[in-house]
Order: C-alpha cells, then sequence, then structure tokens
C-alpha cells in the first residue's frame, strides 16, 4: 500500500492524498483546489497528478473549496465512484461547488473576451456548473462514529473534527495480506473552544497519522474577546471616521461566527445602530444550512437557542440579493459594515469593495482569519503602500486591521491537544500537511519532543509506502 500527497503539501490549500492498495484499487483523501498561490494557481488546479479515471473512492473531510473545490473536475475527467462525506458536509459541498462553478465560468467570460481581442483561443473552466451538480449524484453520507464498510479491504470512520459544521477527521482500516493498516487523517482540526461547534472528538489509535499544520507554530491571540475587538473597530471606523468597514469573511463558517458575534452585541445594547450587509448569495446559503444542524452546535450555543431562535440575525442586518445590490452598496452614503466573501479576498464581490474602498483613509478593511501569503488579504497583512487589484494599482489609505482570534483552525495547542489521545510509540510515521513550510518545521521539532519518532513533511506528489 502506498500514500502520496497530490495537494496541501507543505501548502495550505489544495487537500488531496491518495492511497493506492496492492491490489490496484486507489481511494482518495479529498479533492481540494488550490487558492492564492499567484501565477501558479491555475496550472496547480489542471494537474492532479493521477488519473481521475482510476480512482474508486473518494472520501472527504469537510465542504472547503480548498478540500472539495475540484470535486467536479475529478467527475469531469472521468471518476465514476462514490464521494463519501457527513449530512452537513454534502449540503454545504452542493452550494459552494455550484458558486465555484459560477464563479469561474464568470472569470473566464472576461478572459475570453481580452484574449479574442489579442486572436488568442479561447479558455476553458476547470469545471461548469452542470459538473458540479453532477457531481453532487455521487455523494453518499456516512454518520460520524460509525464505522462504514466500503468493500473487502476498506472501513473508515468519521469523528467531529470541530472546525467546521460536518467536518471530519478520518480514521481507515485497510486489510492487505491478512494484515490490517490503521491511517488516520486529520482534516482540518477546530478549536476546543470554538464560537459555535463541538470541541473535535477524541479518536481511535493509529498506525500512520495525516495531521494539519496550519497553526503549528502559533497560538491565538485571546487576550481580548473577540466581540470586544469587532465593536473597536465598528466605533472607530463607522462612528469616528464615518467610513466604511468592509470584512472579509469564508462564506462558511466564518460569515456565521461574524453574525454570532454582532447578535452578542446587540443582545448586549452594544451594537451601534449602523446597517450591516452580507453581500455574498453564498453566505446567505450557507447561513440557512449551517441553522439547519443545530444538532452540531456546542453547549453554549444550545443555551443561546432556548432564549434566541436565530442567533445569526439582529436589527438592521441585510443580505444582498443581487449584483445589481452589491454594486449600490459602492454608492452608500454615510458609515456602514459589509461583510463578504472571500475569506482571503482573492476573489468574489470582496474584492470590488476593497478596490472601491482602500484608497480613502476614512475606510478599514479587517482581515479574520488565514491567508495565503500570494492572496490579496496576505499582501494586504504586510500593510503595503501600494496593492494591485484586478491589474490596477491602488494606494492602500484605508486602515489594515486583523482579528487573530477567529480562526476555524486549532492553533499548536489544539493540536496537541487533539493528538494526545494517541499512544506515540504506536504511530509508525506522521505526515504534515496544509501548513507553510516553514511552520510544518517548527511544528515537526516540536512533536519529536513530544515524543513521536518519525516526523515527515511530504513535498507535492510525493509518495511512500505504507507497511
Amino acid at each position: 500500500m502506498k500514500i502520496a500527497f497530490h495537494g496541501a503539501a507543505r501548502t495550505v490549500t489544495g487537500s488531496k492524498h491518495l492511497i493506492t492498495l496492492s491490489n490496484g484499487k486507489k481511494l482518495l483523501l479529498d479533492c481540494g483546489m488550490f487558492q492564492g498561490m499567484g501565477t501558479q494557481t491555475a496550472s496547480l488546479n489542471i494537474d492532479f497528478g493521477f488519473n481521475a479515471d482510476e480512482v474508486n473512492y473518494v472520501i472527504l473531510s469537510h465542504a472547503h473549496v480548498d478540500h472539495s473545490g475540484l470535486l467536479p473536475k475529478l467527475v469531469k475527467d472521468g471518476f465514476k465512484g462514490k464521494i463519501y462525506s457527513t449530512d452537513a458536509t454534502r449540503d454545504l459541498a452542493a452550494a459552494l461547488l455550484e458558486d465555484s462553478a459560477g464563479i469561474q465560468e464568470m472569470d473566464i467570460k472576461y478572459v475570453n473576451k481580452e484574449r479574442a481581442l489579442k486572436g488568442l483561443p479561447y479558455l476553458q473552466p476547470l469545471y461548469t456548473t452542470e459538473d458540479a451538480l453532477k457531481t453532487m449524484d455521487h455523494f453518499e453520507t456516512v454518520p460520524y462514529n460509525n464505522w462504514f464498510k466500503i468493500d473487502e479491504d476498506i472501513e473508515f470512520c468519521y469523528t467531529d473534527a470541530g472546525h467546521l459544521i460536518g467536518s471530519a477527521a478520518v480514521h481507515l482500516k485497510i486489510t492487505e495480506n491478512g494484515k490490517t493498516i490503521r491511517i488516520t487523517f486529520s482534516g482540518d482540526v477546530g478549536r476546543y473552544r470554538d464560537a459555535i461547534l463541538k470541541s473535535p472528538e477524541v479518536f481511535p489509535q493509529c498506525d500512520y497519522l495525516v495531521l494539519e499544520s496550519t497553526y503549528g507554530n502559533s497560538l491565538h491571540d485571546e487576550h481580548q474577546p473577540t466581540p470586544d475587538v469587532m465593536l473597536k473597530w465598528i466605533q472607530h471606523t463607522c462612528l469616528e471616521k464615518k467610513g466604511k468597514l468592509i470584512i472579509p469573511a469564508f462564506s462558511v463558517g466564518r460569515t456565521q461566527e461574524i453574525l454570532l458575534w454582532l447578535n452578542q452585541l446587540e443582545l448586549e445594547d452594544r451594537l451601534p445602530d449602523l446597517d450591516y450587509f452580507v453581500d455574498s448569495p453564498l453566505s446567505s446559503k450557507a447561513t440557512n444550512i449551517v441553522k439547519h444542524y443545530p444538532k452540531y452546535f456546542n453547549k453554549r450555543i444550545q443555551r443561546i437557542l432556548e432564549s434566541d431562535s436565530d442567533p445569526f440575525s439582529f436589527k438592521r442586518l441585510k443580505f444582498t440579493k443581487s449584483v445589481e445590490e452589491s454594486k449600490l452598496l459602492n454608492f452608500y452614503k454615510g458609515p456602514c459594515v459589509i461583510i463578504s466573501a472571500s475569506g482571503m479576498a482573492e476573489a468574489g464581490r470582496i474584492k470590488h469593495h476593497i478596490s472601491n474602498t482602500i484608497e480613502n483613509s476614512r475606510n478599514s478593511i479587517l482581515l479574520t482569519g488565514y491567508c495565503e501569503p500570494h492572496s490579496l488579504g496576505g499582501r494586504l497583512k504586510k500593510h503595503p503602500s501600494e496593492v494591485g487589484i484586478f491589474g490596477q494599482e491602488h494606494q492602500v489609505n484605508a486602515e489594515i486591521g486583523e482579528i487573530k482570534s477567529m480562526s476555524a483552525h486549532g492553533d499548536y495547542d489544539d493540536l496537541c491537544q487533539f493528538i494526545a489521545c494517541q499512544d506515540v510509540k504506536q504511530v509508525k510515521k506522521l505526515f504534515l500537511v496544509h501548513g507553510e513550510y516553514d511552520v510544518q518545521q517548527d511544528f515537526k521539532a516540536k512533536l519529536l519532543k513530544k515524543g513521536f519518532d518519525d516526523v515527515e513533511i511530504p513535498e507535492r506528489h510525493y509518495e511512500i509506502g505504507l507497511t
């Protein structure tokens, strides 16, 4: 048996890990899209590193596009098997993949107009909306904490990873030549004090551990409660400077957390009387899906639901419904808060809002999570004097802020707590994925000190045998 790492290898996005059995069967863990990788992004997403029509099964850890976003391309390229997920992951993936296809179709129209003027041949999107819809026919849902037998050689179990509604760590038992090998893939590990979700669950002993490492060498800043930090930015930008506060936020997970904190400020009678816009149809759809799964909320949110039927809503919150409504926000007079996707500010409506507000010093841009260094959000985190958006240079006069306490990824302490249930002497090898290489090197040193004998940081397309 072999495992090959075809994405999220010494980088954070593009999660996909292929297990090949000695009898030729192939099992893919995640099929994620690379995001925010600059000029490399397109070529990275075109080349899987394997043949789609040779893959027999896919097990999906969760719905975020960097874990699910190339599933329609996999199907388009010949995959005919089952895609296993939890129920919430299936519902969120349906919304995310259709949205991803729509963005690609829209972007390619613009690109092809430019190419036509230069006499160049037209390009095709990675996949279309039709491809995304066909992909959903391949999904089969599996509940948490239930060993599910795929075939005579492979069974797996999901445990709650606490990262996103429906997110899971994947635990495999693969039998070859009478011997069973236990493999755990962490997916993305959430936090043990998440605002909305339950904590990551304890999981069975494994022989091989594939572990994410996004924040493997850092701790989240929790000196000030998140609602207080958010309130300070609203007061400073909207009340003192009379400007717009622009908040890039991932449609799934981060937007709902922001709405939760704003709702809390209103319940405490501290929320300024302004207009608050969620300018993302996907965010609106995702929020409704999240509301449909209260069984995955933590005890705190369960208590809030006893007195507040909708903890993600409050007075003067508006969800835009059309492109026209989104464009009108550019001409909105007076201070307001605009929450829009994507979280890395690399695609979607948020790029337009930033390009229209970044040169005005009355405005602020508040980043709320991880951004790939080459993404627009990653570049803004470095506080440049100028930044390129849509091929045009902009003076950065707006204030750039960051809330570091809102990540849905566990930090170093959370990751160590997650793997504390393992007997390190039984773990033959630990693979670090889904992290920047310098972070992974630091985390590897810490894990070796904790007693893990063999920690490896695979490169993209690296393949190794498991015995």
